[in-house]
């Protein structure tokens, strides 16, 4: 169900848009849907498009309007061209009886969005919206994560943990409010945090609230985990069993739900008076949900509890008098949360804990001891740049990263092995279910999975970054070639950027720009895997290169698989090169950014790994002849300088005086080697 919630970390920067064409492709829009009536044809004018979402938005009723009176007029229709793209990707996926033709009608809106991207919006809702991302410069994952969850719920009707059930909501519900805030001019990290924590517990209020609607739907919300807790079981719910245990268990849920609303509740006041009223109108709404539960008596097996008037009433009064008081009062500075415990919901990047080191090895330490000598075994052998980086880090430090890169190995080696796509994409997806169950304390899978589990826990690592990674190898076996940049950096995030993201986990952070940095250095390190390697993975079937650029600079992409050198290739090399050395800048300021013991390893990882692409550079980008590689020595030079502390933030990067330019898999052998 759609919530006026809040959103994640943003990887794609918008493009401008060119007009949409004027013959576009019509998507099949089905008889059931409600809100198709009305609808303008496809191609109609942006005054048409916007006419329908503005009557579309108005119309529609959740617990509030979409765009109170008290919002600034300017931002309205924006609102409405917003609401109406979630609204459609909703009922798409919930009004829609058939889960395959769902999903099939989900992968269609998902392409209009890709189209809309690409300048080619045909649909009204794109057209209109067109306008908003172009005004706003609005990146595109908010909208396809929101794509994420829809796509989820044909196939998943039951979440066996805590963690399952967050993930959700990081698709489902946390892109909306990022959505809002990049629409108000907010794009920093630590509003985003907040605006998480305040749409996941809006998501969570309307999972208890709707019960009775998703048991009709054969969907529970409720974790299995906690039923059990509360001596439930999946049976008595679908046969709306009320009793303590349910009143129980309804309490420690309401409970978990307000926690988080308390959590995100400075928003409202970091934001403009315009704005703020607002957030604090949906916060409010979401907390008198909960008190709505309470008020029947908990049984939301038997009735759907709702807001009355009267309270909606005085929470309007109320949103009036802070609306005048807000006038006088400046937005605040939002200052940086302490760190999630462990068992509490990882709401997003803004500081890592201090690692609990022992917890789990105290209970069980001859198998958690196994399994990381297991570990440090597999990192060993692939002998990557890596794993010699992480001989500067502490022995628990280290220990964890060769935790996290045995996993990420393992799953890498599945599309890497000879077989089928089908037989490939049934392995990934054991792995993910290994992964689920290792999550919630199920080590029994492999080898590793004890010491990979006691990492997560030690160092809170948020464990939608390995279903991230495994969604990027399965990738590699749908996706051939990427049209644009836009979707080769999507594939990056998922491969390479998760990567940055679990090990700065590991290295310790307290700025909440961290997150992103990582992000940015992971995505470095993959483009410049894809530059060396471009000959060895057209062999493999797969171009890497955007198809755009490919045209641009008049490249075939069958003479990747073989060269010559042309000036043709060579601009188009020193392209993505130059692509390459941008994220490099950005991604070299998250060194001073991580606790002082992880330093020197990750100034070794980007020297290391700048020296490839400078020496691609060198080579004239020649990655034809012979692959592009670092000596032993060079290596053991660029350790020696991190291990003796020879470096520092002017230093990291190995470039050219002549590569101050601008543009016009990291761990894993492949992808990182």
């Amino acid at each position: 169900m759609l919530q006026p919630a809040g959103f994640a970390m943003s990887r794609l920067k918008t493009r401008r848009l060119k007009p949409a064409p004027r013959n576009p492709r019509t998507m099949q829009i089905p008889a059931e849907l409600e809100i198709a009536r009305g609808l303008p044809p496809s191609g109609c004018t942006v005054a048409e498009a916007e006419r329908y979402t503005c009557q579309l938005a108005t119309s529609h009723y959740e617990n509030f309007n979409v765009v109170s009176w008290l919002l600034p007029r300017r931002l309205h229709q924006h609102f409405y061209n917003l609401y109406a793209y979630c609204r459609w990707a909703d009922d798409l996926g919930d009004e829609i009886s058939d889960p395959q033709k769902a999903l099939a009608l989900l992968n269609e809106w998902d392409q209009e969005l890709r189209d809309c991207y690409a300048g080619e919006a045909s649909h009204p809702v794109f057209i209109a919206l067109h306008r908003t991302i172009t005004a706003l410069d609005i990146p595109i994952e908010p909208f396809s994560d929101l794509l994420i969850a829809f796509r989820h719920d044909q196939t998943a009707w039951r979440y066996a943990t805590w963690n399952d059930v967050y993930d959700y909501c990081r698709y489902s519900a946390n892109p909306v409010g990022r959505l809002v805030l990049y629409l108000c001019g907010y794009r920093d990290a630590q509003r985003q945090r907040l605006s998480d924590a305040t749409c996941t517990a809006l998501q969570l209020a309307n999972f208890w609230q709707d019960v009775t609607r998703d048991l009709e739907k054969g969907r529970i919300y409720i974790p299995l985990e906690a039923l059990a807790a509360h001596g439930l079981s999946e049976e008595d719910i679908v046969q709306r069993r009320f009793d303590a245990r349910y009143v129980s268990l309804m309490k420690e849920l309401i409970a978990r739900t307000r926690q988080l609303f308390a959590e995100g509740m400075p928003l409202a006041r970091s934001v403009d008076s315009a704005l703020r009223v607002d957030i604090e109108m949906f916060s409010r709404g979401g907390l008198a949900v909960l008190d709505a539960i309470e008020a029947i008596g908990y049984n939301t097996l038997e009735r759907r509890p709702s807001i009355a008037k009267s309270k909606q009433f005085s929470l309007l009064l109320r949103a009036m008098a802070l609306r005048l008081i807000s006038y006088t009062q400046p937005a605040t500075r939002v200052a940086s949360s302490a760190p999630t415990n462990a068992g509490k919901l990882s709401v997003v990047d803004g500081g890592s804990g201090a690692p609990d080191f022992h917890k789990q090895r105290q209970e069980n330490l001859g198998e958690v001891a196994r399994s990381y000598a297991e570990c440090r075994r597999v990192a060993r052998a692939s002998a990557s740049n890596f794993y010699y980086a992480f001989f500067m880090l502490p022995q628990a430090k280290r220990d964890a990263l060769c935790a996290l890169y045995a996993f990420m190995r393992l799953v890498d080696d599945v599309s890497d092995t000879v077989g089928g796509a089908a037989d490939k994409q049934r392995g990934l997806a054991r792995w993910r279910a290994v992964l689920d169950a290792a999550a919630a304390g199920d080590v029994s899978g492999h080898a590793i999975l004890p010491a990979f589990a006691d990492t997560i826990e030690c160092f809170h690592i948020p464990p939608r970054y390995f279903h991230d990674l495994i969604s990027g190898a399965e990738m590699d076996l749908t996706v051939g070639d990427y049209p644009t940049f836009d979707r080769l950096r999507e594939y990056c995030y998922r491969v390479a950027g998760t990567v940055g993201l679990t090990c700065l986990h590991v290295f310790g952070f307290d700025d909440p720009h961290a997150p992103d940095l990582a992000e940015k250095l992971g995505i470095a390190f993959q483009l410049t895997n894809i530059l060396r390697d471009v000959r060895a993975d057209y062999e493999m079937g797969r171009v890497y290169l955007p198809q755009e650029d490919l045209a641009q600079f008049g490249v075939r992409p069958e003479a990747l698989g073989r060269g010559p050198l042309t000036p043709e290739m060579r601009g188009l090399l020193e392209f993505e090169a130059a692509r390459a050395w941008e994220f490099y800048r950005e991604g070299v300021q998250l060194v001073p950014r991580v606790h002082a013991d992880a330093r020197a390893a990750l100034w070794a990882l980007v020297r290391i790994y700048s020296s490839l692409l400078r020496r691609i550079d060198a080579r004239g980008y020649d990655v034809f002849s012979e692959r592009v590689r670092l000596s032993v020595p060079e290596k053991t030079g660029i350790l020696l300088r991190a291990r003796l502390g020879w470096y520092s933030q002017n230093n990291v990067l190995e470039e050219r005086d002549g590569d101050r330019r601008r543009p016009g898999g990291t761990f894993l052998g492949r992808r990182a080697g």
